[in-house]
């Protein structure tokens, strides 16, 4: 598996043009540019569908068509959260009690 290289804008949009120029010949491209053949498709595949916006990268932004959370979900996923920190909370104090019951029985046989 190649290992990835970081890329400008710019490299994204001319790696995505030569590879439609050449025919979609991915392999080729990925070898030519030194990236990964399935970059290069991804590349390929979000620049036919939303053009040179497609390649920019917005990893840790928010989508901008995201519309802000109603307090009726933000009620929901603090409820979500606490039953986690209480099943969490469940098993710890079991684990615990199950811990303190071995040692019990390890202290009496001896």
């Amino acid at each position: 598996m190649k290992k990835s290289r970081k890329t400008t804008l710019e490299e994204r949009i001319q790696i995505t043009k030569d590879c439609i120029a050449s025919g979609y010949d991915y392999g080729g491209i990925a070898l030519k540019y030194d990236v990964g053949y399935q970059q290069v498709y991804t590349w390929v595949k979000k620049f036919t569908k939303l053009g040179n916006a497609g390649l920019e990268d917005r990893r840790g932004q928010r989508k901008l068509d995201q519309v802000p959370r109603t307090p009726e979900e933000d009620a929901q996923i603090e409820i979500a959260r606490l039953k986690h920190e209480n099943y969490m909370l469940r098993m710890e104090r079991d684990l615990l009690i199950k811990l303190e019951e071995l040692e019990r029985r390890d202290a009496f046989r001896k």
